[in-house]
């Protein structure tokens, strides 16, 4: 690992768990037993470095989701990981990430995605799959279908930022979208995934 990865791994950690804006240069600095001035050196503002944290979110998000597809059995639970695993994710992160970002860096999360219960840029690529499994319709136009899922999660998102991120609601949403666009095979499987997390036995096998 680099200096600049060293910095933006443990600048993650520390936003996380105490707020952006509670964590200072200095603080960061102390913590990897660097000086300020080579975290400078790197990038300019804390801004610059808010990007390469949100970069590496994205990159480790899309780790994520190959492992998800590679590792399960088919679409549906590959989803229900990724819902599981993003979902432990967002509980862990402080309040006051959570509302940093949203008071103070909205041009950021505007312009880079946040990890969510889903994963908006490949989920084309999930819907394809899906069909090729047979627990997707047929029929379904993976276009449209794919700006309506990214679109109505938008609105969400604008109209109900606070109510978006409740957990419940993520879940339920998601999971009735994966309903109107299932087959009986994927009705099946949503259903025993979904009594999986119910229950509290989500584990996968």
């Amino acid at each position: 690992m680099n200096t600049k990865e060293r910095i933006i791994e443990e600048a993650a950690n520390m936003f996380r768990t105490y707020g952006i804006r509670a964590v200072t240069m200095d603080m960061l600095a102390t913590r990897i037993g660097m000086s300020k001035r080579t975290i400078y050196e790197i990038f300019k503002d804390k801004d610059e470095l808010l990007r390469g944290v949100m970069n590496w979110m994205s990159m480790k998000k899309a780790e994520l989701i190959k492992h998800c597809l590679e590792s399960s059995g088919n679409v549906i639970e590959a989803i229900f990981m990724m819902m599981d695993i993003m979902m432990d994710h967002y509980r862990k992160m402080s309040p006051a990430f959570k509302l940093d970002m949203k008071r103070y860096h909205n041009d950021i999360v505007r312009k880079m995605e946040l990890d969510n219960a889903f994963p908006y840029d490949n989920s084309r690529d999930i819907l394809i799959q899906g069909v090729k499994e047979g627990v997707f319709r047929n029929d379904l136009d993976i276009e449209l279908t794919d700006r309506c899922l990214k679109g109505m999660t938008k609105i969400n998102e604008k109209d109900n930022p606070g109510d978006f991120e409740d957990e419940e609601m993520i879940r339920n949403f998601f999971v009735n979208y994966l309903r109107g666009i299932s087959t009986r095979k994927g009705l099946e499987l949503i259903n025993l995934y979904n009594k999986k997390n119910l229950t509290g036995n989500n584990t996968i096998k």
